[in-house]
């Protein structure tokens, strides 16, 4: 199973996926802005990265570049967990280095899945 770094600011969407993620046996480590998410990537190689776009002091897009721009983590692939579904948002999720992105709200049914086909 794999090791899964979460950086979510909302506590009720970090701990449904939590719950999914653990209850399918993956390890799951918490973050909660984005400065936490970037220190813990370095210090935990995860084997995915579920990262929000709307954080309190960095956003998505910005920790997503700067996790880029590590080399430890540069295959590591990012998924945007994000209510952004306008026209336009998909192409600046990818262009920040996401590899892909799930909607929210979250669906219970259908979310490990979705992580699954991005490890």
């Amino acid at each position: 199973m794999a090791k899964i770094l979460i950086i979510e600011d909302n506590e009720q969407n970090l701990y449904l996926e939590t719950f999914i993620l653990e209850k399918h046996g993956h390890q799951v480590v918490q973050a909660r802005d984005g400065q936490q998410g970037i220190d813990l990537a370095g210090q935990v190689s995860p084997q995915l990265i579920l990262l929000d776009i709307q954080l309190p002091v960095m956003d998505g897009y910005a920790v997503a570049r700067q996790l880029r721009q590590n080399l430890a983590l540069a295959q590591v692939p990012i998924v945007a967990v994000t209510s952004y579904a306008m026209a336009g948002d998909r192409e600046r999720i990818l262009a920040a280095g996401c590899s892909g992105y799930i909607e929210k709200p979250i669906n219970p049914d259908t979310f490990i899945t979705d992580v699954i086909t991005h490890l």
